[in-house]
């Protein structure tokens, strides 16, 4: 019995930035109906991680299964986030969680999340918030697994669709 071969590791091989976009335009087209608008969102954020992200408080992960791209995360700073003494951002934000549907059931998404917060974590992040939509169950169930919390909704139109926009949060610092 051959065992599938899971593994996080960082984005950074030829391809990787693509397959992000590529990914998650097609994946929420075909789940949720989702429209192009939202595969823009993501190429905007992927393309201002590649454009210049600072490695030491920026990162993002790959997640395989047997070789093959199935998953992604990136922890970025959150420019809304409020600053310390010395100017730098308290606050980090996961962004672009996801998962191909064909490879859960495998806990990436929790190693994802988990791999996310322990690296703002260790960069000296104070919080970690993310912005999600309530349509994504699955996704909310990792987050409050890891201890996220919700801090606020609002109804919004987006990608084609009424959604219920979501912000979560997670303290760093206890």
């Amino acid at each position: 019995m051959n065992e599938v071969r899971a593994v996080i590791r960082p984005l950074g091989e030829p391809g990787d930035l693509g397959w992000v976009v590529m990914a998650h335009g097609e994946q929420y087209a075909k789940e949720f109906g989702w429209d192009i608008s939202f595969e823009a969102l993501v190429a905007r954020i992927v393309a201002d991680y590649a454009a210049g992200h600072d490695p030491s408080r920026e990162a993002a992960w790959i997640a395989e299964l047997d070789g093959r791209r199935v998953g992604s995360v990136f922890c970025v700073a959150d420019e809304e986030g409020g600053r310390g003494a010395a100017g730098e951002g308290r606050t980090a934000k996961l962004r672009i969680l996801l998962v191909d549907p064909a490879a859960r059931g495998h806990r990436l998404g929790s190693r994802l999340v988990a791999r996310c917060v322990d690296f703002a974590r260790e960069a000296g992040y104070e919080r970690i918030r993310l912005w999600t939509n309530d349509t994504l169950v699955a996704a909310r169930g990792i987050y409050l697994a890891a201890g996220f919390r919700l801090v606020e909704e609002e109804p919004h139109h987006s990608f084609g669709a009424d959604l219920i926009g979501q912000v979560y949060a997670l303290d760093l610092s206890a």
